[in-house]
């Protein structure tokens, strides 16, 4: 009974291919594309909402941790800053321990800036769009 099913969708299929006309065919042709077209739109904000709401969270977690550890470094900079200063005075200590900060603070900002530089665009879905033909493009965009 299941080999009758792709028969008479068949049939259907040229039954309406002869009933209709090229130029309806064309436009229930357009009608899918911008269907297509919407949905994919829509996907694809709705992925950069769901990625917003994560990258947000995780953003004020890291911004926790960041403020905990600052508060970690300036008493381990305050102790080390005593202890050099029994060694070599409280005014030379203070300047050692500023320059230590200025090396990590240097190296930080190289780093944070390579990896800020290799960014990727948008989501999956973006991507996704990008294959369609150039043919199909709205706006006769033919790149």
């Amino acid at each position: 009974m299941s080999s009758q099913i792709p028969d008479a969708q068949h049939a259907a299929a040229h039954a309406k291919a002869d009933t209709t006309s090229l130029g309806d065919l064309l436009g229930e042709v357009t009608r899918d594309l911008s269907t297509l077209m919407r949905q994919e739109i829509e996907l694809a904000k709705a992925e950069l909402k769901q990625s917003g709401t994560r990258a947000g969270k995780g953003g004020g977690m890291l911004a926790g941790a960041g403020i905990a550890g600052h508060f970690v470094l300036l008493f381990l900079s305050v102790a080390l800053w005593y202890a050099l200063g029994e060694l070599m005075g409280l005014g030379r200590a203070a300047v050692v321990v500023a320059i230590i900060w200025g090396i990590i603070a240097a190296i930080l900002a190289t780093t944070g800036r390579k990896e800020l530089k290799n960014i990727k665009g948008l989501p999956q879905t973006l991507e996704t769009a990008k294959e369609i033909p150039p043919t199909l493009k709205p706006n006769g965009d033919h790149r």
